[in-house]
């Protein structure tokens, strides 16, 4: 048995135990992976993929045990590979990061020049997506560090720590009627005041779409978005020409940058939030992951990362 059968394996996995696509995430031959499955199962004296016909279904009972091994082995060949770069090239590396659109353009630039300045010749790569999408290419080992609100915290095998709290806010144009609230009235605003308005909104899988659904639901109120996008500032757009009203992550709304936009603070009606950075569980992280770990929360040290990252490893 070979490195290279654990990677057939896993990718098979991955893609749902279609050949074809592990062999194309692979750059290989589909007969390539089905040849070195075989002579896996061979050496082991047992199957570790239930079959109908030529067609993988699924994983055995002792093949879901062998997975888990396969994991753990890969992910210490890719810590070997770390350790070596984090003596060799201390300072040098790429950091790949996984966010949404939000968490990229309003709470990491500053982050990343302070993180840029420390460490110059570590290159900087972001990746966005959906959190789930996230989660998965995490597991995977094609990002460093994820972001996201809800889903990490769900996930087996990582390990998070929280970095700054927000709410939702309502935006509209000047001219709406909401517009001249005082606070004390913007507090009492309910559910049942905004979904007379059309709203335009965050995808189904973004930045706390969850919970606007959950609270209409909650309270049997129907709601009208009339437009849903994964970026704040198309959803802006969209109000600023009066398509209705926005709800918005309050990073994603600053009165000297939104002109001709109120926001209006709405947690009391969709919830108070706490997004987290993540990691692989068991991983060995570069000094500078470490680091900017802490950037971004600010509570938490090396020390308290590395209890985290293999507690409950094995």
């Amino acid at each position: 048995m070979n490195i290279q059968q654990f990677k057939y394996i896993l990718e098979t996995v991955s893609n749902n135990f279609n050949l074809s696509d592990a062999a194309k995430k692979l750059h290989t031959s589909q007969p390539g992976i089905s040849k070195a499955i075989i002579e896996f199962e061979e050496e082991l004296g047992f199957q570790i993929f239930e079959r109908n016909g030529k067609r993988l279904r699924g994983l055995t009972k002792p093949g879901k045990a062998v997975v888990a091994v396969i994991r753990r082995l890969l992910l210490e060949v890719e810590n070997l590979k770390r350790i070596s770069d984090e003596y060799v090239n201390h300072d040098e590396g790429v950091l790949v990061i996984g966010c949404t659109h939000t968490q990229a353009r309003y709470y990491l630039p500053q982050i990343i020049l302070d993180f840029k300045q420390r460490y110059p010749g570590v290159q900087v790569s972001l990746i966005e997506s959906s959190p789930p999408q996230l989660a998965n290419m995490l597991l995977n080992d094609e990002l460093d560090v994820a972001f996201a609100t809800e889903t990490l915290a769900q996930v087996p095998g990582v390990v998070i720590f929280p970095c700054y709290d927000w709410e939702h806010y309502l935006v509209m144009r000047e001219d709406h009627e909401l517009s001249n609230m005082t606070s004390t009235q913007a507090k009492n605003l309910s559910l049942q005041d905004i979904a007379r308005y059309p709203l335009i909104t965050y995808s189904r899988q973004f930045t706390g779409r969850p919970a606007i659904d959950a609270s209409f639901e909650a309270a049997d109120i129907k709601h009208n978005i009339v437009l849903e996008a994964i970026d704040a500032d198309v959803i802006k757009t969209y109000v600023d020409v009066g398509l209705g009203l926005g709800i918005i992550a309050s990073m994603a709304y600053d009165p000297r940058r939104d002109r001709g936009l109120i926001g209006l603070p709405v947690g009391h009606l969709f919830g108070y939030h706490t997004s987290k950075i993540g990691l692989r569980k068991g991983v060995f992280a570069r000094d500078y992951v470490f680091e900017f770990i802490q950037m971004c929360a600010p509570g938490e040290n090396k020390k308290s990362i590395l209890e985290k990252l293999h507690e409950n490893l094995f």
